[in-house]
């Protein structure tokens, strides 16, 4: 039987925290061993601390648990952090110099030249730095690995596909977000009901700049980002879970419909415990991909794009959706931990 490692999260009682645990129970790697969050839950049985939002109740393993402090030492092998970015950066390099790998959902270190910036099936090489970092930055077994933010991970895949093929010039997205993107409780009730808001804080400056090193080229100690110009506006719109991005790209060399088309199709996914069997996931209905309808495919874990056509500015368009809390935070966070460990780096 393989190991099994002991996993801490960080920001347990938070939404994506909720997400950590429902997606580690039972999960053939990993059993949760530590639940830490804020001051005023530390000390509290994780039952009593943590007002369950997710579907079902709190599974039963970890009711009582006793929620630690946000601080080393804690009893695991890997910290997940869902981290608020006010806190996150201190304490994650904290938890990084005491020795543990940490696989952080947080913005803090995303764009720091020495942290790996991951979507798995994307640029799984770019675990490379994290050899760099340690020697940067004195760490010893620890280090940091980070995803992107949630409204990346649900353009950046297909936009990956396009720029292998064809190469990417430049792109505009506009992004419909859910409210759960905000946290809980996110955003009352009488100013999202009826409405959208045309403005995320912090968010557009995300978009615009983490594609790049992502889709970037590893070399022996750095990422050379890819050279693509991106133009966001963001919104949040009145949706519980599930980010759609509207996409107009233009491309290096010239491409058929068909041809993009298959390029997204056949972008392999891993075949780890939590890559879905479909990575990129395209559907020729007109009405598809639907938030409600589609942001659960592959388990929460699957791209969905839809409405690929040539544009009459750009050379082609696209909608791309996923699952925010999943794919786009908790799901790809885990996902990471398994690559790690399928490259023995952990």
């Amino acid at each position: 039987m393989s190991r099994k490692y002991r996993v801490g999260i960080l920001g347990a009682t938070g939404t994506v925290g909720q997400r950590f645990i429902q997606l580690l129970q039972d999960h053939p790697q990993f059993e949760i061993t530590a639940l830490a969050a804020s001051d005023r839950s530390a000390g509290k049985p994780f039952a009593e601390a943590c007002a369950w939002k997710l579907a079902g109740t709190i599974p039963e393993f970890t009711r009582d648990i006793a929620v630690q402090a946000i601080e080393p030492p804690l009893d695991c092998d890997i910290v997940f952090s869902s981290l608020p970015s006010s806190v996150a950066r201190e304490t994650e390099e904290a938890f990084a110099r005491a020795g543990y790998p940490v696989i952080s959902n947080s913005s803090s270190y995303r764009m720091d030249e020495d942290v790996p910036l991951i979507i798995p099936e994307i640029n799984g090489d770019h675990m490379g730095l994290i050899k760099r970092q340690k020697e940067k930055r004195g760490f010893s077994k620890g280090f940091i690995v980070t995803n992107p933010n949630c409204a990346v991970i649900s353009f950046a895949p297909p936009l990956a596909a396009l720029h292998r093929k064809f190469g990417v010039e430049s792109c505009i997205v506009t992004t419909m977000q859910s409210i759960s993107g905000a946290g809980y409780p996110g955003v009352a009730s009488m100013d999202i009901l009826d409405n959208i808001f045309p403005y995320i804080a912090g968010e557009e400056p995300k978009v615009e700049t983490e594609p790049q090193k992502i889709l970037g080229v590893f070399t022996e100690n750095s990422i050379e980002n890819a050279d693509f110009a991106i133009s966001a506006q963001c919104f949040r719109v009145p949706v519980v879970d599930g980010h759609m991005v509207s996409v107009r790209v233009n491309l290096k060399d010239t491409a058929t419909l068909e041809e993009v088309v298959d390029a997204m199709k056949t972008f392999p996914s891993l075949g780890l415990h939590s890559s879905p069997d479909r990575f990129i996931d395209i559907t020729d209905e007109p009405s598809r991909p639907q938030t409600r309808l589609d942001r659960d495919s592959g388990y929460g874990m699957t791209i969905s794009v839809g409405r690929v056509f040539p544009d009459n500015i750009f050379d082609y368009r696209f909608v791309a959706l996923s699952h925010n809390t999943i794919r786009g935070a908790a799901g790809c966070a885990v996902l990471n931990a398994e690559l790690l460990i399928s490259k023995g780096i952990i």
